[in-house]
């Protein structure tokens, strides 16, 4: 038989041992647990770069990568909408979706564009042909002074943005949601792009418009992404608010946290 003081210090180096194991775990969940954040838009417009662009087009990479160029600008907010039309021609697109489409579709009736077409930029809703030449969106001109005052809010997997309107505000204001990822690539085995491998930043993963609302009081928008978060994959939730009446971009602000 052990001898009972023996038998305490065994328990109480178990016990010990216990304590700290729920601390080291206690410490990892507190380590690991995404952290609240926020952000505010400022007194001037963000700019608003949509691409639509897919895997199926031999003339999309080029845009795919100017896309990617953005980077070094961080008052950009970018997303890249992968159309699903090419997907019948030999190559499907699995960032494609038919929602995005008919976003496309849907912006034709205030972006000078007469039909849909890729690679298509829109820059604060206007087509864009000459999207190549274009850099330093943010100093590239003088921005125009926000309509709407924007503040966004992250307390771990929801988000919640408060849009105040301003000096010029419209009567009416709508807008999106949409999380974005960094880094992906794809090597493509059929279609136009066949043998190429394709790398693609700020591709949308998902997307959620918010029906129009009349401007005369603050509103506060609420928005809870499905996508599980990838490392490899540095995300960023975006809001892009817009006059509902012809859906040009008024105010935009994102959050990386």
């Amino acid at each position: 038989m052990r001898p009972p003081s023996f038998s305490l210090l065994a328990t109480g180096l178990t016990l010990g041992a216990s304590l700290a194991a729920s601390l080291a775990h206690a410490a990892v969940t507190a380590v690991t647990t995404p952290p609240s954040c926020s952000a505010r838009s400022g007194p001037t417009a963000a700019p608003v770069v949509e691409l639509f662009t897919s895997e199926g087009c031999n003339s999309c990479p080029p845009a795919d990568h100017w896309m990617s160029t953005l980077k070094t600008d961080p008052g950009v907010v970018a997303l890249a909408f992968h159309v699903d039309y090419w997907d019948r021609l030999g190559w499907k697109d699995r960032f494609a979706s038919p929602a995005y489409t008919q976003r496309q579709a849907q912006t034709q009736a205030s972006s000078g564009a007469r039909f849909s077409y890729t690679p298509q930029v829109l820059l604060d809703g206007a087509d864009r042909k000459d999207w190549s030449r274009i850099a330093a969106l943010s100093v590239q001109r003088q921005r125009p002074a926000a309509r709407v005052d924007v503040t966004l809010v992250r307390e771990e997997r929801r988000f919640s943005a408060t849009v105040v309107p301003a000096s010029g505000a419209p009567a009416r204001l709508a807008a999106y949601w949409a999380l974005t990822e960094n880094g992906h690539s794809t090597a493509v085995k059929a279609g136009e792009n066949e043998g190429v491998t394709l790398k693609h930043d700020y591709v949308v993963r998902e997307y959620q418009p918010v029906a129009a609302w009349n401007s005369a009081n603050p509103a506060t928008l609420r928005f809870e992404p499905n996508t599980q978060r990838d490392p490899a994959h540095p995300a960023e939730v975006n809001l892009v608010i817009v006059d509902a009446d012809n859906g040009r971009p008024l105010q935009a602000l994102k959050l990386g946290c």
